[in-house]
C-alpha cells in the first residue's frame, strides 16, 4: 500500500508545462496509490466554483477519473485555493478536508495541513488570511460578479508577490513553537504539510519523544510528491 501526497502546484493557464506533469502523474502514479491527499495551493489562485476555466474542468476531470478507478481524494485548502467549494470537489470526486485534520497514516497518528497556520511570525499575512476567512466576507465576495472576481483576485496576487518580496526568509518559515504545539494538541508525532516550498523531513523532539515534520515541496521546476509505505516516507521528485 503506498499513500501519496501533493502541495504547492499553483496550475495556472501561464505555466502548462506544470499542469502536463500533473496530469502525467494522476495517470501513471496516482492509479497505484491507496490514497492520495492534495495539500493546498493546487490552484495558483481560485475566485469561486464557478469559474469553469479549461484548466479547472481540465484538472476535474482527471482527478474524477483517478476516483473512477476507486482511489480516495483527500483536498485541504490552501492558501492560493481556499475558496475551493463543494461543487468542484463533487465534479472531481475528491473530499475535503478541514484544514487540520489526523490522519492514520500506517499506524502511526499523523497531522496533515497546508502549513500557512504555522506562519505565525508574518503577522500581516495572518490578519489577511482571518479576513479573507470570515465566511460574510466570503458571502459577499461570490455575490459579485464573475469579471470582478476575476480583478480582485488579479490586484491580490499582485499584491502577494510584491509583499513577499519585501519578507525576509524566516518570517515566511513555520514557527518551531507553533508546530511543537499544534502537534502536541492534535496528540501526533507526525506532521506533514506544504505552503513554505522549502521540502525536507525533519527530525525533532516533543518533550522526550521523537516527532518528524515532512515538508512538502512546491511544482514550480520539477513535480514533488511524497511517497508514504508501511516502511516510512521518501521525498521524490518527477520530471517535467
Amino acid at each position: 500500500m503506498t499513500v501519496l501526497f501533493i502541495s504547492d502546484l499553483h496550475l495556472s493557464p501561464t505555466h502548462p508545462e506544470i499542469t502536463q506533469c500533473f496530469l502525467r502523474f494522476l495517470k501513471e502514479d496516482a492509479p497505484k496509490a491507496s490514497a492520495l491527499y492534495v495539500l493546498g495551493d493546487l490552484f495558483e489562485s481560485w475566485i469561486g466554483d464557478d469559474d469553469g476555466t479549461p484548466l479547472q474542468i481540465e484538472v476535474a476531470d482527471a482527478f474524477k477519473a483517478l476516483s473512477d478507478l476507486g482511489i480516495p481524494i483527500y483536498f485541504i485548502h490552501g492558501n492560493r485555493d481556499f475558496l475551493v467549494g463543494k461543487r468542484f470537489a463533487k465534479a472531481s470526486g475528491m473530499t475535503l478536508l478541514p484544514e487540520h485534520h489526523v490522519i492514520d497514516l500506517f499506524g502511526k497518528p499523523t497531522l496533515i495541513m497546508h502549513g500557512d497556520t504555522l506562519c505565525i511570525q508574518d503577522e500581516g499575512y495572518q490578519r489577511y488570511r482571518k479576513k479573507v476567512h470570515n465566511p460574510l466576507i466570503q458571502w459577499l465576495f461570490f455575490r459579485l460578479p464573475l469579471s470582478v472576481r476575476r480583478r480582485i483576485g488579479e490586484k491580490i496576487r499582485a499584491g502577494s508577490t510584491k509583499s513577499n518580496m519585501e519578507k525576509s526568509e524566516d518570517i515566511m518559515d513555520v514557527d518551531q513553537s507553533e508546530v511543537l504545539h499544534v502537534m502536541k494538541d492534535s496528540g501526533v508525532t507526525q506532521l506533514i504539510h506544504g505552503h513554505t516550498h522549502r521540502p525536507d523531513i525533519h527530525d525533532i523532539r516533543i518533550g522526550n519523544d521523537p516527532a518528524q515534520r515532512i515538508v512538502l515541496g512546491d511544482w514550480y521546476t520539477q513535480g514533488s510528491v511524497l511517497v508514504c509505505t508501511e516502511e516510512g516516507c521518501t521525498l521524490q521528485t518527477r520530471a517535467f
